[in-house]
């Protein structure tokens, strides 16, 4: 049941509603938040963000809040805390392993909301909490704003959630002055992408090519025709993600996005070596290594780039 809904709004985020079913989004701008700070701070230092994906509870609870500070020390500039969900359908291998461990170490959307609230005690890094709708929904909107807010979380992308479906939950966020991300494809349409990008508070997610989260070995070239018209209709900062692991993606993307979001190398190295004691260093080292692929590579280009 679930399963089909996801597939429903995957459709939805190409061309398959019309523009009659359209719902406008808030007039509300969250431009004070952290995670609107820290693009200006980006702006200002000439550097494009590192957005580094983590999912929560792998491979235990009690180590996450340590990872997220690996990736902060590294050069993550915002972090996306993944709930871990039955049927990520969205994602490729490593994130679903990832999830069934979580799920297994017991972690709910409580939990996540209560790590959240341990970093708050030690870390001022923007956290976007990533999720499917299901468990949201089962923990409810309201509620789940409330406690989002009170626990220090900056944002939220429910990345099977449609922005017909989202009025409520849009609403709801806004008004405790939390962010909402909704995704684009290669397949949604010019008139769509502004729909949806007039949804978006903090910034737009841009999926770089079809299919499943993953590593690979390059970007798909589909990408920067996305960005390119994906600019065209927001101002909105716009940050990259699905597929994304290395130094190299990071070049390719630098020239045209304020982000690049890498989520399975990380937790591929939250895999590999959960049980030694070298695994801080190991994120803290790659998030480096990525965030050394962003510096701005052309300052004319940077003019017209989050302009």
């Amino acid at each position: 049941m679930h399963r089909q809904a996801c597939r429903r709004c995957f459709v939805q985020w190409g061309f398959a509603v019309s523009a009659a079913e359209y719902i406008p989004p808030a007039t509300v701008s969250n431009a004070s938040g952290r995670i609107a700070r820290t693009f200006a701070r980006l702006r200002s230092e000439r550097v494009r963000g590192l957005i580094a994906y983590l999912t929560a509870g792998d491979p235990c609870p009690s180590r996450t809040v340590g990872l997220i500070r690996a990736l902060e020390r590294g050069g993550a500039d915002i972090v996306e805390l993944g709930v871990p969900f039955s049927d990520p359908i969205a994602d490729g291998p490593v994130i679903q392993r990832a999830s069934d461990r979580a799920l297994k170490a017991g972690t709910s959307v409580r939990t996540v909301l209560q790590l959240v609230r341990d970093l708050r005690e030690r870390s001022d890094v923007p956290i976007v909490v990533f999720s499917y709708l299901n468990p949201i929904l089962r923990y409810g909107f309201e509620r789940f704003a409330d406690d989002a807010a009170r626990a220090g979380v900056d944002g939220a992308l429910l990345i099977d959630l449609g922005i017909e479906e989202a009025e409520r939950y849009v609403r709801e966020m806004r008004a405790r002055g939390l962010d909402c991300i909704f995704l684009l494809t290669q397949t949604t349409r010019a008139a769509r992408i502004g729909q949806i990008a007039d949804h978006c508070t903090g910034f737009v997610y841009l999926v770089s090519r079809a299919g499943v989260t993953g590593v690979r070995n390059r970007i798909s070239s589909d990408a920067i025709p996305l960005i390119e018209r994906t600019r065209a209709a927001t101002a909105l900062p716009l940050a990259v993600g699905f597929g994304l692991s290395k130094r190299e993606h990071m070049e390719s993307v630098a020239p045209y996005a304020e982000a690049a979001v890498v989520g399975s190398a990380f937790m591929r190295l939250v895999e590999q070596h959960a049980s030694d004691g070298g695994l801080e260093g190991r994120l803290e080292a790659l998030a480096a290594e990525l965030k050394s692929g962003l510096a701005v590579p052309h300052p004319d280009r940077d003019a017209q780039v989050g302009r």
